[in-house]
């Protein structure tokens, strides 16, 4: 496909989202998401932090910052759980 094309259909795109306007819906659902990682991520964070003279270091990536995001202090807890007893 040649570039001039691809410019001109993804500014028709642009022109539709303009007159016809995106959903919100799942901008704010995407919106929330990313929020809930950040403070899952955080709390991580502090987890490690406080936790570090106890021997507990929970490792901060996206599958630990998701479960520590969307079920709060309980999967934080949850997290530590696991690294101290089982893992």
């Amino acid at each position: 496909m040649e570039p001039i094309m691809i410019i001109a259909i993804s500014a028709g795109l642009i022109l539709i989202l303009l007159f016809a306007g995106a959903p919100f819906k799942p901008a704010r659902f995407i919106g929330q998401a990313v929020v809930k990682l950040l403070i899952g991520a955080l709390l991580l964070f502090f987890l490690n932090t406080a936790g570090n003279s106890f021997g507990i270091h929970v490792p901060i990536n996206f599958a630990t910052s998701a479960v520590s995001g969307f079920l709060g202090i309980p999967g934080l807890v949850a997290l530590a759980a696991i690294q101290k007893y089982i893992i």
